[in-house]
């Protein structure tokens, strides 16, 4: 049976949705067969394996609303292992739809049963907010990752992001977990830095990645030519970082 793992962060800007598209990529790379449901309305993850948006039938909306299942919303990308379950421009109004349907909290995990043991992962790329579709992606969620910046109002927003978690394991899903921080736009020379690796250190010891992802341009690049950075510059250090960290993953899961 798949592994579920939202990939979360309430703050924008901070490689969430980069991270969601590059592991997906380097965990197919590796043998393991990955389904990725773009459950953010700005559709970057979508964009980032090279689909149109506007031409996307069948999204992550369907699934919420209870139009569609995931076998026939998900789409085979040309990259090794990885299907695709798209956003499209609908999903913006989902928070609102979902307020009408019953059990509105459980609709993405209900939706996503079907096509669990056809998958080794299932990465959930959730909008930058706490709201009903993140609460969504939770609950159908064995773990989460979180992808950190290191700045200092990145601590406040994992602070908030953790009470979230909190409410949802005793609301809802009683057996969701932390699955690790990964740290992003990483600088090692900056005292900031420095610091904000500290204070993780002092509650998430355990949690924290020792793969951190660098400030890299081809990163920047790959998404505009719709490629995984391991296919668009397998080379780069943006490419060798995710590589990395796709490995201490699934060494973690392995021991688990």
């Amino acid at each position: 049976m798949g592994k579920i793992i939202s990939v979360v962060n309430q703050k924008g800007g901070v490689g969430k949705t980069t991270t969601a598209v590059n592991l997906a990529a380097a965990i197919g790379i590796a043998g393991k067969k990955v389904l990725l449901i773009d459950a953010d309305p700005q559709g970057n993850t979508t964009s980032g394996y090279g689909i149109n948006k506007k031409k996307v039938q069948i999204s992550s909306y369907d699934l919420l609303i209870g139009n569609s299942t995931a076998e026939k919303a998900r789409l085979e990308t040309e990259y090794k292992n990885v299907d695709i379950v798209p956003s499209s421009i609908d999903l913006a109004a989902a928070e609102v739809d979902l307020i009408e349907i019953d059990r509105r909290e459980a609709q993405l995990k209900m939706a996503v049963a079907a096509v669990r043991e056809q998958y080794d992962y299932i990465f959930i790329d959730c909008p930058p907010s706490l709201g009903l579709i993140t609460i969504n992606a939770l609950n159908a969620s064995d773990t989460v990752l979180v992808p950190i910046q290191c700045e200092y109002f990145a601590l406040e927003g994992l602070s908030q992001l953790m009470a979230t978690v909190r409410q949802v394991k005793r609301l809802y899903n009683p057996t969701l977990e932390i699955e690790g921080i990964v740290l992003t736009m990483f600088d090692g020379r900056l005292n900031l830095t420095q610091q904000v690796v500290g204070e993780i250190k002092k509650y998430f010891a355990d949690k924290l990645y020792k793969s951190a992802i660098p400030r890299a341009v081809r990163l920047s690049e790959a998404p505009s030519y719709g490629m995984p950075i391991q296919y668009y510059d397998k080379r780069s250090k943006g490419s060798l970082a995710y590589n990395d960290l796709a490995k201490e993953f699934l060494k973690k899961n392995r021991r688990r």
